[in-house]
């Protein structure tokens, strides 16, 4: 693991303390704009348009799950009309305790600065406790923006639970275990949401024409599928406007409709709000009333899928919309439906279709297959972002990503994992061919992904928030008894379907931590196999090589030390480029970077080495576009070092020197001027890591112009080495990257060499290069292998 050094170890003797000096951490280098997240202040008219706009993003899933809830729940028919009551108060109470209590006013405000979902909770633990499985974090990450973090107290007992969960490895694992499952799961919804969604919606073909074939209804199912998922690369940024004005009109229809049955059948489904009801139906049913609860549970799906699909929607206009208009509606369509089965029990099947009055039935029939649509985009949409953010935490293999809007950094297209989500769901939908057993399945996968996120949540009340304990346990105490009720529901029904989302998730959960396991051992093997930086000193500045015109850029997974892969490199060939760039791409659990505080930039040793490092910071939501300009940016940022460092040289004795810094002894922060605009935009800390003789405090303006007229004394010294870093670049670059080749030992157990010779070396053959997502041209690329074994 890389530890954070200062120096004041003397007992490891003089070399140690050497190569401290020359090679630090990169305390310097990460620039602060503190500018913690904040919910903004809204003037209500934007208030109300944004959570006019959440209506298509978050709700489409929850709000079409009248469609199939109630067929779910009587799959072998209603026996008694007061079981109708019973189930509806359950829905109320079950859409009451978990969307709105438990996901909008709790969960929602757990948001990793706007982002939802899975990761983004583990994002949050990793941020307060040392809990991430590849040790690749530095205390100048904190530094950053988008790291917004809160001081835990000493004696605290969320201090006592950081300790706890930082006390062994073990524990770490299994909280990545946990994530995973809940990612698993969260994959297979994206699969499930679909399949029933549309199957339902088409399904309403048959109410006007009887005489159809539920082999006709599953062909125009598959047809809409396929259609829904060859359009993805087009992305949702040229339709989306279409979806909130969509899904208002389809919770408007609903609730009016319920209105209507309501009037017209029995207003006195109305006694359901009583909870007394749900007694009375598990008495008058008992172990049916009990497994039914997995139907009932197909309401409150599409909550996950809220959170989720957060986006940047601020959580108070999720919480207007839902108890505005998603939360009202529903409760009115279920009691509508209700309404209309209390005279009509025969029909439980297709409820839904059944009780739209005659004529609006056709119109309905439109918008509910248009509404299963946007419900299966959303699921989709937050498969594709859940699959990116596995990827940048080192949990997924490297897929094609491909950014499909200019204006919205979300929305992304994985193409192998769309085409692999529309076999399974094609196959999920044809081969099961009715509701109840996708339903089945669907809920084993939602309630799964509910406890993990309860527990997740747990962590976050006791780390992040810091809730009394009392309050804590209120909470868990509540989620875990309604979620682990239902979950004991849908047990019974593993054989009647809910064992595919347990099958898709095992295999996604053994892809995900072989390649992770795999993973985590590359990182430990380049940290334990770096070179000293003794050695390298005492090559000399031609590294007893010969150093030809250019640079080479060497790719490394190391913030610190010099990798493996370059003793390798220069003691098999003859030469090496005249400036030697150590570039360390690495993933922060933040959402996103800003542009301006990606890389840092320091030198390594003196200066006739020309020997650089650059370390490029990203977050699980920031993507590698083509047209990024990667390497431009890192030789911007590179050039940049290097005339501050001759501006500052002229008026200090320091000889070292550090891009977007800052530093214990003594920095000096001044503003740059952005040429494009003219204005003094950026901020820059210009550190001396050595200060023997330090000059008083002055202005920023006072610092640019003595470094102006201090410039007089060393433009030259500027002007020779940008002169020379701009005649190599223009001889050429070289982009040297490790292609390291994982085995297991002789002496490992079968499965482990199943499972790294040939799972995990199978994943790295199909996944993406480095040298492809860098858009590293092929005659410029030079990969080193070597092998190790594990």
């Amino acid at each position: 693991m890389e530890v954070d050094t200062n120096g004041e170890d003397e007992s490891k003797g003089g070399m140690w303390a050497l190569e401290q000096k020359i090679d630090q951490p990169m305390d310097e280098e990460a620039g602060s704009l503190k500018n913690m997240y904040r919910e903004k202040k809204f003037s209500t008219i934007l208030l109300l348009r944004l959570a006019f706009q959440s209506l298509g993003v978050v709700y489409g899933d929850l709000g079409t799950s009248p469609l199939y809830v109630f067929y779910n729940t009587f799959p072998k028919g209603i026996d008694d009309t007061e079981d109708v009551v019973g189930a509806l108060s359950l829905i109320i109470y079950s859409l009451t305790l978990v969307p709105l209590i438990k996901y909008v006013f709790i969960v929602c405000r757990a948001n990793d600065n706007g982002q939802g979902g899975t990761f983004a909770l583990y994002s949050l633990l990793c941020r307060h406790a040392t809990v991430n499985t590849i040790p690749n974090q530095h205390k100048t990450d904190e530094e950053l923006t988008t790291y917004s973090r809160s001081t835990i107290r000493e004696k605290s007992f969320a201090a006592k639970t950081k300790r706890w969960l930082e006390g062994h490895a073990l524990k770490k694992n299994a909280l990545l275990l946990l994530v995973l499952v809940g990612t698993c799961m969260a994959i297979g919804d994206g699969i499930l949401t679909p399949a029933i969604s549309v199957l339902s919606a088409s399904g309403g073909i048959k109410i006007d024409h009887p005489g159809i074939s539920s082999d006709v209804v599953i062909l125009v199912a598959v047809v809409i599928l396929v259609g829904l998922f060859s359009l993805q690369h087009y992305g949702v940024d040229k339709v989306g406007w279409l979806f909130a004005p969509l899904v208002l009109l389809w919770f408007l229809l609903i609730g009016g409709i319920g209105i209507f049955n309501i009037l017209k059948y029995d207003s006195g489904v109305l006694r359901a709000f009583s909870p007394v009801y749900i007694f009375r139906y598990f008495k008058r049913r008992g172990k049916n009333g009990w497994i039914s609860l997995g139907g009932i549970m197909l309401s409150i799906t599409g909550t996950e899928a809220l959170f989720a699909d957060l986006a940047h929607f601020p959580v108070s206009t999720i919480q207007l919309a839902f108890t505005v208009v998603v939360f009202p509606c529903l409760l009115l369509a279920y009691s509508g439906q209700a309404a209309y089965l209390m005279f009509n029990k025969e029909h439980v099947s297709d409820a839904f279709y059944r009780s739209i009055p005659d004529g609006v039935y056709w119109p309905m029939f439109v918008i509910a297959t248009l509404a299963a649509i946007v419900a299966s985009q959303a699921t989709i949409s937050a498969t594709f972002s859940i699959i990116k953010q596995a990827n940048a935490l080192g949990c997924f293999p490297r897929v094609k990503v491909i950014h499909t809007s200019s204006k919205f950094l979300g929305q992304i297209y994985v193409p192998d994992i769309n085409w692999i989500l529309m076999v399974l769901c094609i196959v999920v939908t044809a081969g099961f061919k009715n509701q109840s057993q996708i339903g089945n399945a669907y809920g084993t996968a939602v309630v799964i992904v509910m406890l993990v996120t309860t527990f997740l949540m747990i962590l976050i009340m006791l780390l992040v928030w810091r809730c009394h304990w009392i309050l804590v346990l209120i909470f868990a105490a509540l989620s875990l008894i309604v979620e682990c009720t239902y979950f004991s529901a849908v047990l019974f029904k593993i054989d009647q379907g809910g064992w595919v989302p347990l099958v898709i998730a095992a295999v996604f959960l053994f892809i995900m931590y072989i390649w992770h396991y795999g993973t985590v051992k590359r990182y430990e093997f380049e940290m334990h196999s770096k070179i000293s930086m003794a050695w390298i000193l005492g090559l000399g500045p031609s590294l007893g090589l010969v150093r030809v015109p250019g640079i080479g850029l060497v790719y490394t997974e190391l913030a610190s030390g010099v990798p493996h892969i370059f003793s390798h490199f220069i003691t098999n060939l003859p030469a090496i480029h005249s400036v030697v760039v150590f570039v360390c791409v690495k993933y922060l659990p933040v959402y996103t970077v800003p542009e301006e505080e990606r890389f840092l930039v320091k030198r390594i040793g003196p200066k006739n080495f020309h020997m650089f490092r650059c370390v490029a910071r990203y977050g699980y939501k920031d993507l590698h576009k083509k047209d990024d300009g990667f390497e431009k940016k890192l030789f911007d940022n590179l050039f940049m070092f290097v005339r501050l460092e001759s501006m500052m040289e002229g008026g200090s004795d320091s000889d070292e020197y550090s891009l977007y810094g800052q530093q214990t002894r003594c920095s000096r922060d001044f503003f740059l001027p952005d040429t494009t605009n003219n204005t003094f935009s950026s901020v820059v800390d210009l550190t001396v890591s050595s200060c023997d003789s330090i000059v008083p405090a002055k202005s920023p303006l006072t610092v640019i112009n003595s470094g102006m007229s201090s410039g007089q004394v060393s433009s030259h010294t500027e002007v020779d080495e940008m002169e020379f870093l701009t005649s190599c670049r223009d001889a050429g670059v070289v982009h040297i990257m490790g292609n390291t080749v994982v085995r297991a030992r002789r002496d490992s157990a079968l499965y482990k060499k199943f499972s790294i010779d040939y799972v995990y070396a199978f994943l790295r053959k199909i996944c993406r290069e480095h040298s492809v997502i860098f858009n590293v041209p092929h005659e410029s690329l030079l990969n080193v292998g070597q092998v190790f074994y594990v």
